[in-house]
């Protein structure tokens, strides 16, 4: 029986990424930072076949090492761990940027001493493919990369960070002679899974409720958490795949987003002032042809994520 290491378990694509698996009948250690957590960690030891094949390990993305016992003797890691919003503190070096990056470097070492991992299959971002100045390329495929400069000039941390460490985890794979395949996935939509709404459904159920202030000026990719799995699970077991993976379904402005979600669902009090971020707003689109010749051949659609997403919402008790 095969047996797979997810990082960061408790994160949106992580644990559906460790149901996947278990539903696949395959062992499965996922990391978390505390394994006692019941109010955190809960969902996933309740998921189908956890009882026989789930086991919690603890693992800090900052302390050297802690990954090491994590993944000794599996068969391949799924590292999606990695912080997703910008912290209102501002200390985006601790908080944002070194775990993503030191994050990258702990998981991969300790790979590379497990002598029984396969293959590496690192939850990246679109966001590490789509920065740059003359974004006009269209559609922008897997042999783009986000402009570093650029991210730091109009305070893109997120995708500053996704890039560097995504760069990082391919020099690392390299030295190490590691088989390591990325994906690359937009903003990621679709129903709630944890008791709680983290990263970009929190933002989503803020943009709802109106609570944030203001909407981003963004024209992002979106795509369907399923798909996300979908493409994390060809990544890893499907022996073509290889380098980068864009996963994406529609591109859209934040604008038009709430426009479509206050026609169906009129009784919200959604956010009506948009941002003044720049540098965030350029039109582009997304290349899916690699994922769709490894066998995702559709993409669920805007209007099914956030349907799924908000009666999702609507069923917890967030609505």
């Amino acid at each position: 029986m095969r047996e797979y290491c997810v990082t960061g378990g408790t994160g949106f694509i992580a644990a559906y990424i460790v149901k996947a698996l278990l539903e696949k009948g395959y062992k499965v250690r996922a990391t978390v930072r505390n394994p006692g957590d019941v109010e955190k960690v809960g969902f996933l030891l309740e998921m189908n076949g956890a009882k026989e094949r789930l086991k919690l390990v603890k693992a800090d993305l900052l302390e050297d090492g802690s990954f090491d016992d994590a993944v000794l003797g599996v068969d391949g890691v799924f590292h999606t761990a990695s912080p997703v919003l910008v912290p209102h503190d501002n200390n985006i070096q601790a908080t944002l940027i070194d775990p993503c990056i030191k994050g990258t470097i702990n998981v991969l070492r300790a790979c590379s001493k497990a002598k029984t991992v396969k293959r590496v299959v690192l939850t990246s971002s679109c966001s590490s493919i789509r920065y740059r100045d003359n974004v006009q390329i269209s559609p922008l495929n897997e042999s783009h990369w986000s402009d570093t400069e650029y991210c730091k000039r109009y305070n893109l941390w997120y995708a500053y960070a996704k890039t560097l460490g995504e760069k990082e985890a391919w020099r690392i794979a390299k030295e190490f002679s590691i088989d390591l395949v990325v994906v690359n996935p937009s903003f990621v939509v679709g129903p709630l899974i944890a008791p709680q709404p983290t990263s970009t459904l929190l933002m989503i159920l803020g943009l709802i409720k109106g609570f944030i202030g203001e909407y981003p000026n963004t024209t992002v990719g979106f795509v369907h958490i399923d798909d996300v799995v979908a493409s994390h699970m060809l990544a890893m077991e499907e022996s073509r795949a290889a380098g980068r993976i864009i996963c994406s379904s529609s591109v859209a402005h934040w604008s038009e987003i709430i426009k479509m979600l206050r026609n169906k669902y009129p009784s919200y009090p959604y956010e009506s002032k948009c941002g003044n971020q720049k540098g965030d707003d350029n039109l582009h689109t997304m290349d899916t042809s690699k994922i769709n010749g490894l066998g995702l051949l559709h993409f669920k659609s805007l209007p099914q994520m956030f349907d799924d997403c908000i009666k999702s919402f609507q069923e917890k008790g967030f609505l």
